[in-house]
């Protein structure tokens, strides 16, 4: 047979058994690479099934994990005295205060109080911050010699309504001579289930939240603006002069 026409028969083969491969695969589920969880902060997503131990789950610049049962505090801290010091970075406000009163009950006129300063910068809205989320604060200033927490970003009234930070359930927070590592251990060491926390090594501030379980952390190594999630504010507000 010459040259020519054996080439022609081996393309002719090699069509007809594509088309039988693409016929056989029809209805077959389609798939999408999605995130998948991996070994150790450093590994990269090959697909692979994930060791046994935490899952990690690494996306960009930033390493998340779900906190073991057995990592968390097997009951909760005692309960801190209630002070708090806050001063807020935006607003340039501090306020010092007892989130409990006398007789051990909560404080409501403070929590008003800590509700202003933790006002979003963006619109000035106010709202109740949670008192879980208090008592973890008060707990920061206790162990820390009182030193002012320094507040980075508390209520911020957004678009994204799924945000812990929408819900008056998070803070992001530093603490003048304090390494934001040493602060993560810290707050991470209070958790008894339902926290997150989370590093910001670059930009030098921690994450905390309260929050149903499971507990999580993560670090974000990204430059990000802590209030960059919130520019702007939901649909139908304008933003505002304060009133200084």
């Amino acid at each position: 047979m010459p040259r020519s026409h054996l080439t022609a028969l081996l393309g002719l083969i090699l069509v007809l058994a594509h088309a039988g491969v693409a016929k056989a695969g029809e209805g077959w589920p389609r798939y999408t690479r999605q995130w998948q969880p991996v070994a150790s902060a450093g590994a990269r997503d090959r697909g692979k099934p994930a060791k046994t131990g935490k899952k990690r789950a690494r996306r960009g610049t930033m390493v998340g994990w779900v906190v073991p049962d057995n990592e968390l505090r097997a009951s909760p801290p005692p309960r801190p005295s209630g002070n708090i010091r806050v001063y807020s970075l935006n607003y340039k406000e501090e306020l010092e205060t007892n989130i409990y009163n006398s007789d051990g009950s909560y404080n409501v006129p403070a929590a008003k109080e800590i509700a202003y300063v933790f006002r979003c910068r963006r619109t000035g809205e106010q709202h109740d911050i949670d008192p879980r989320l208090l008592t973890v604060l008060s707990h920061v200033y206790d162990h820390f010699g009182g030193r002012p927490l320094e507040l980075l970003s508390g209520y911020r009234f957004q678009r994204k309504t799924t945000s812990n930070h929408f819900h008056g359930t998070a803070a992001d927070i530093r603490i003048a001579g304090v390494r934001p590592r040493d602060l993560r251990t810290f707050v991470s060491d209070l958790d008894a289930g339902g926290m997150g926390v989370g590093l910001y090594p670059r930009v030098g501030f921690v994450h905390v939240d309260v929050r149903p379980a499971p507990s999580f952390r993560w670090i974000d190594n990204s430059r990000s603006n802590p209030d960059a999630w919130d520019k702007q504010p939901p649909r139908g507000w304008k933003r505002r002069k304060l009133e200084s």
